[in-house]
């Protein structure tokens, strides 16, 4: 079989997808009549994105309380990898369901009202398993927001299979505004309650006309809000949503064909190296992305300031899009990245430059006093990294768009991004496991004693002692990661050029179509 397809193929194509009734052709896209829809799209993508938030403010809050060492954050890291390896369940979702139901609520009901009875359960133990001022529990807490992780990202597979059918046809491409705007809006709101709101001194700085104690919210408390509110919206859903009737044209795809198409695509010579590529091109930039945050809240900065500027970031990446759009739409977006990828290594010098000089800069006869100058530098460091960070995301995203096969588009374009997504998940992991194999310290009074855990770092205090950094871990691994960073650009400049100027035919997946006929009404049959 040949993978260029013929006349005929192309023409039944056609004929496949397009009826003789106007109506089901895709007009001019207006909400109208559509708006209960949309907003009910945007409402599941939020609450999709909440795990995903909760993931980004533990480990600030475990580095603020200077309990954790870099090598137990490796390990709560992995909360984050069942969102990056869904593509291994996603053919069982997209198979398997209750038809009297639907094939997305037989998914979605219990999905949420899992996600809700998990969020409760963790509320009702978290006092427990994040105290004050004690070592958190940390086999608990990855466990029990690996499974919500879990399923926030089923939830994820069901959604975007749902937005194609439960807005009408010319409204379809408005569910990728849903998809963006509700899972930042999710993770945003992910990140600031366990945070912001919980800390007294953004509270009263902020949100108080006169000072109080505590937040304005705990822990406990938007755990326990947003599990009911998982369980409010899934009932909601089941009493008032209908999903639309299954289209019985609908091409059915059956579990072991599903994974028989990703083998099919993994199969391609193209494939296989550009997989390679995915899963080694974030290792230059994993040191920078994953620890320089928790060095800077080491040096002084506070939790809540590190938290300001997070979120400040979001605003960058609503604006990329729009700036370099007309990079993406052209022939060539992995040039793009490419040229851009020295730079941002290069950039990372400018964090260990900070890093390093952070203590001097921000204290004051031992009283951290942090000046206006030192959060713009920040803020200008911190602006920079995500602009050159989220245009080559983008960039890798139209690369993609444009290899994809077109019958297959979703299991391609799902399979590349969840292979991208995975091996910047792995690295990140690796990164911060590394810094405490990679820092050497030891007691000033005890020359037995290294430093290397919190534990150790208490007894040499209690010994009226005081840990020495000899090598900073940090330091070595950002030079290390570079390193490789540029190795891997030198190996692979060449290659992936000539992947992207590769004809789409080479992309495409070697596949028999189905047979097909016309019946006595010139309509197409399988």
């Amino acid at each position: 079989m040949a993978n260029l397809k013929t006349n005929d193929d192309e023409e039944l194509e056609k004929l496949e997808n397009h009826s003789d009734d106007a109506s089901n052709l895709p007009g001019k896209s207006n909400l109208k009549g559509d708006w209960l829809n949309f907003f009910l799209l945007l409402l599941l993508y939020t609450i999709q994105g909440l795990p995903l938030g909760f993931a980004v403010a533990l480990p600030i809050i475990f580095q603020s309380k200077r309990v954790v060492s870099y090598r137990e954050q490796a390990f709560f890291s992995l909360v984050s990898w069942p969102y990056s390896a869904k593509l291994l369940w996603a053919p069982i979702v997209d198979s398997l369901y209750v038809r009297r139901i639907g094939r997305r609520k037989s998914w979605l009901i219990p999905v949420q009202l899992l996600m809700g009875a998990f969020l409760f359960y963790t509320a009702t133990k978290i006092d427990e398993w994040l105290p004050e001022s004690e070592k958190p529990n940390l086999k608990a807490l990855v466990y029990a927001f690996s499974v919500i992780t879990f399923l926030a990202a089923t939830q994820d597979i069901v959604v975007d299979g749902w937005a194609l059918t439960m807005l009408k046809q010319n409204n379809v491409g408005h569910s990728s505004t849903c998809n963006g705007t509700g899972l930042a809006l999710g993770v945003l709101i992910g990140m600031v309650g366990p945070v912001l709101l919980t800390s007294e001194d953004f509270c009263n700085k902020y949100l108080r006309f006169t000072d109080d104690t505590g937040g304005i919210i705990t822990i406990k408390s938007f755990l326990y809000f947003w599990s009911i509110a998982f369980i409010l919206i899934t009932i909601l859903i089941v009493t008032f949503k209908k999903e639309n009737d299954f289209d019985e044209s609908e091409t059915k795809i059956n579990i072991f064909q599903n994974y028989k198409l990703l083998w099919q695509i993994l199969r391609l010579q193209n494939v296989r190296v550009l997989v390679v590529a995915l899963l080694t091109m974030k290792i230059g930039f994993s040191a920078t992305d994953a620890v320089s945050h928790l060095k800077l809240i080491d040096a002084g900065i506070s939790k809540n300031n590190i938290m300001l500027i997070q979120i400040s970031m979001y605003v960058v990446k609503f604006i990329i899009p729009l700036v370099v759009s007309k990079y993406t739409s052209g022939l060539k977006p992995m040039s793009a990245y490419m040229n851009l990828m020295p730079i941002r290594l290069l950039w990372s010098f400018t964090y260990v430059i900070l890093i390093y000089y952070t203590p001097a800069l921000i204290n004051t006869n031992g009283v951290v006093d942090v000046p206006i100058y030192y959060y713009v530098i920040l803020g200008l460091i911190c602006t920079v990294h995500e602009i050159l960070s989220f245009t080559m995301f983008i960039f890798t995203i139209g690369f993609f768009s444009r290899i994809s096969d077109k019958r297959f588009g979703g299991t391609y374009m799902t399979m590349l991004t969840t292979i991208a997504n995975f091996g910047w998940a792995v690295s990140n992991t690796i990164a911060l496991r590394m810094i405490d194999v990679l820092t050497f310290s030891k007691c000033s009074n005890d020359v037995s004693n290294n430093c290397s855990t919190p534990d150790l770092k208490t007894v040499c205090q209690t010994n009226r002692g005081e840990c020495v950094t000899a090598i900073n871990g940090y330091y070595l691994e950002v030079i290390l990661c570079v390193t490789i960073g540029f190795v891997w650009y030198y190996i692979y400049k060449g290659i992936v050029r000539d992947l992207q100027s590769m004809n789409p035919s080479n992309w495409l997946v070697n596949i028999p179509r189905p047979n097909m006929k016309r019946d006595e009404n010139n309509i197409i049959t399988r």
